[in-house]
């Protein structure tokens, strides 16, 4: 990535104004029924600490391919992340469609609440070279990345996959931990900047302001999940996320130590943030804009802001793991998924950042306000002033959540 940039005015107004549906990051740390299930940064302090040990997958004999034999596919996804029937919510139109244009029945399964916690659940049966079960699976960038780099996914036989990844978005290519896109197909991806209520404070711009305006203190929440928090403020303190130093992390974690004693923030959390913004006890909040973005549904004072310094940019990719059964189904579903029309059906559901070019013209013919909506179509000017947070090794990774952790009290 460059070096970070103002948005221009005029596109950050049009961010902010942006209202949309039905956000999958309300569910990203597992809001549940009684209250949220936050499995923040105490959970983060494990990374890189499972699957290090026991037979690499890659040691192992391939496990033969039921596809051609068995037309059955598992699928583990977020919730609220695929569209579904309005009649009948147990119908998923474009699940429905691949079934019938492949004959391969979808057992589609909304188990993924958090990343760690998925993780938790198949790391086990990965170690031990065994089948989770689950043929694809979508996991966020740093989660993806952990995965690559323990061998515990497969390579798309991209003979199988002749729409991806020629439609990927541009923006979303050749990340550093898949550089050719060999393992991880974007399902959808998203924005973390900040929210405010406008019938409390004026408008919130920066981080710095985040952190340190008086009339905010004690009513800000940061987010627990270290790349979007500690992301946001290296990019205010002029750094990049997808190249820094370990002294550029330590001074990024020094500023939200700084801002914990004054007793700026209130508290870390997932998107239970939602609610306090809602009812007037925050005031601000680094969120993640679909969850804003269903606020505003309810509340036209609940704002989006692209800060100055610029966003992070996050992906929800798709992976087959090892031992997966039906491996080829998978590829199958993944170029289905890469073909324009069908990703505009689920954008139009979803409202996340669709990951398919030429979806947007499609969209047109489905929903033309929709297909103007910048935080499903972002337009390039919006796209260079995305960040995404570097990938680390296991030992990296294990030392900065520690530091983070030990700022947020988990």
């Amino acid at each position: 990535m460059t070096s970070p940039n103002a948005l221009p005015p005029e596109l950050a107004a049009l961010v902010r104004a942006t209202g949309a549906s039905l956000p999958r990051r309300r569910f990203l740390r597992g809001v549940g029924a009684g209250g949220a299930l936050v499995a923040g940064a105490g959970l983060l302090g494990a990374c890189g600490s499972e699957g290090t040990s026991g037979t690499k997958p890659s040691s192992q004999p391939s496990t033969p391919d039921k596809s051609d034999t068995d037309k059955t596919l598992n699928f583990s996804n977020w919730q609220l992340y695929i569209d579904v029937d309005e009649k009948d919510e147990s119908k998923r139109p474009t699940l429905d469609a691949f079934s019938a244009k492949t004959g391969v029945k979808v057992t589609y399964t909304e188990d993924i609440t958090d990343n760690e916690a998925f993780y938790a659940k198949i790391s086990p049966q990965l170690r031990a070279g065994q089948d989770t079960g689950r043929d694809l699976f979508a996991l966020t960038d740093w989660m993806a990345a952990r995965l690559i780099r323990q061998n515990y996914v497969q390579k798309f036989n991209k003979a199988n996959t002749p729409n991806f990844p020629k439609n990927l978005q541009t923006a979303l290519q050749g990340p550093e931990w898949d550089p050719q896109r060999d393992y991880s197909a974007p399902w959808q991806s998203g924005l973390t900047g900040i929210a405010y209520n406008a019938k409390l404070v004026p408008e919130v711009r920066t981080i710095e302001e985040l952190l340190s305006r008086a009339d905010l203190k004690g009513k800000v929440t940061c987010l627990t999940e270290m790349r979007d928090t500690i992301g946001l403020i290296l990019l205010q303190q002029g750094k990049d996320p997808a190249n820094f130093t370990d002294d550029d992390f330590g001074a990024a974690i020094d500023r939200l130590q700084q801002a914990v004693d004054a007793n700026q923030i209130r508290q870390f959390t997932g998107n239970e943030y939602s609610d306090g913004l809602a009812k007037g006890d925050l005031a601000a909040v680094v969120a993640w804009s679909g969850d804003v973005i269903q606020l505003q549904l309810d509340n036209p004072d609940i704002k989006f802001v692209a800060p100055e310094a610029g966003l992070m940019l996050w992906s929800d990719n798709m992976m087959i793991p090892v031992k997966a059964q039906h491996k080829k189904n998978a590829e199958l579903l993944v170029n289905y998924y890469y073909d324009p029309a069908v990703a505009a059906q689920v954008a139009a559901y979803v409202n996340y950042i669709c990951p398919v070019a030429g979806a947007q013209a499609e969209m047109e013919k489905l929903d033309p306000e929709l297909a103007k909506n910048p935080l499903i179509f972002p337009d390039d000017a919006t796209l260079k002033k995305t960040h995404v947070f570097k990938g680390l090794d296991e030992a990296t990774e294990k030392k900065y959540n520690e530091q983070f952790n030990a700022v947020t009290g988990a």
